[in-house]
């Protein structure tokens, strides 16, 4: 007897909150937690930066994937799998050497994550018809940003709470805030394991790993015939370049004390401006650059798009010269900032959509393609940390402005050699 096909909702909206979860507390929330440990902003930024990585290469794995069990078995298995790793790194926080054994994990974090990615977007492209497939991706995009939502709002927020009020030390917040996670992961697991479906293969699914390593071959050598495809890897690469700076240092500059040139925000006030305000406010910035593309076309929009990315990233040089201590003006400044960003980063994600993937191996073409920008984001963050201690907040935020040229020059010459004038308005 065939099993009853369960309703999306069931699973796709926790799905995609997991996958957010897990990304963000690698990458952004290993950030505050180093700064509060004791570490530099330089080590802070570059180990939260470089935890990406795996994030970066993990179409190098993808296809490996289709070759045994089901995608929902891998689903289910990394999100236990991580729930153990997150309480490992919580104990780890205690031993002598826990920065190393902190980066190991965090490592490992990084590659369970990636993996739970692949597989449950596999999930939802096979077990999903094309009219499923529409009608939910709302809801994937919501709740994969609800995931941070929860990481660097709500349980950044309760690190401070643990710290502040109940007198736990650094280490022991955030290794609660860990345990916390760890739970919420075996959660989602016990869901998906009974309400997920398995998965189909792909139809071009590799029957060892010889075909896997053909077929991504022949992907990577027709992504390099593309026509333009130098000058489309130099935007993909570098239209996010001055976000890439400022977003590791942008929260250690909220955190940092007043005499070291911050605006000295607790955890708590932190999770809500920049993790919570701010992340509604680049929400909101999303939906409406979506809608704006769609009503104007892409073409003749992108450069605006490219300048609501990178010139409200002045108003932390504001920030940096007054030093406000107004709550409220602070998470109106970057919530404002957050807001451009998310409406100026939809037309990168579309361009590499609409522009670099098409073909016959789109779906690696374009990951290929968020593999620059993630490229791009990790190497710049990698290094944040040590330019702002050299050059202070001030200077430093002076430099993420001159940053900003190389994203306005990509941008103003990137091609259009895919004809979607159909999809586009017509002029009026």
């Amino acid at each position: 007897m065939r099993a009853k096909k369960t309703h999306p909702l069931t699973w796709v909206p926790s799905t995609y909150f997991a996958m957010g979860s897990v990304y963000k507390t690698v990458t952004d929330a290993t950030n505050i937690m180093f700064q509060n440990l004791g570490l530099s902003n330089a080590t802070a930024a570059f180990w939260a930066s470089a935890f990406g990585l795996p994030y970066t290469i993990k179409f190098l794995w993808a296809p490996l994937l289709e070759m045994y069990k089901t995608k929902k078995f891998f689903v289910v298995a990394m999100q236990v799998a991580i729930a153990v790793g997150l309480v490992l790194m919580g104990l780890a926080l205690s031993l002598p050497d826990w920065l190393t054994a902190t980066i190991v994990l965090c490592y490992l974090l990084g590659v369970l994550g990636a993996t739970q990615d692949i597989a449950a977007d596999g999930v939802y492209v096979t077990g999903l018809n094309a009219t499923e497939q529409a009608r939910y991706t709302g809801f994937q995009s919501m709740f994969w940003n609800v995931g941070p939502l929860f990481v660097t709002g709500i349980l950044l927020s309760a690190t401070g709470v643990f710290h502040n009020q109940l007198g736990m030390d650094w280490a022991g917040s955030w290794r609660t805030a860990f345990i916390i996670l760890g739970g919420v992961l075996i959660a989602s697991a016990l869901l998906h394991s009974r309400v997920m479906p398995p998965g189909a293969k792909a139809d071009d699914a590799p029957r060892n790993v010889g075909e896997a390593a053909a077929t991504f071959m022949d992907s990577f050598r027709s992504f390099f015939q593309k026509k333009g495809i130098w000058t489309m890897i130099a935007f993909s690469f570098l239209y996010r370049t001055s976000q890439g700076f400022l977003d590791k240092v942008g929260p250690l500059f909220l955190k940092d004390e007043v005499v070291d040139g911050g605006l000295e925000m607790s955890n708590e006030v932190l999770g809500f401006i920049n993790g919570t305000v701010g992340l509604l406010g680049f929400l909101a910035g999303s939906v409406l650059g979506g809608l704006w593309i769609a009503r104007k076309g892409l073409k003749p929009t992108l450069i605006w798009l490219c300048a609501a990315v990178n010139i409200p990233n002045a108003t932390y040089i504001y920030l940096g010269l007054v030093q406000p201590q107004d709550t409220w003006v602070i998470g109106t400044i970057v919530t404002f900032e957050k807001f451009f960003f998310g409406f100026g980063a939809v037309g990168h994600m579309l361009y590499m959509m609409q522009q670099l993937a098409p073909g016959r191996y789109q779906t690696a073409h374009y990951a290929f393609g968020t593999a620059l920008m993630g490229l791009c984001m990790m190497v710049t963050g990698m290094v944040s940390g040590w330019m702002q201690e050299q050059m202070g907040y001030v200077n430093f935020f002076i430099f993420v402005m001159v940053a900003t040229i190389p994203s306005f020059i990509v941008t103003y010459i990137a091609p259009f050699h895919v004809d979607t004038s159909q999809e586009e308005p017509a002029k009026t």
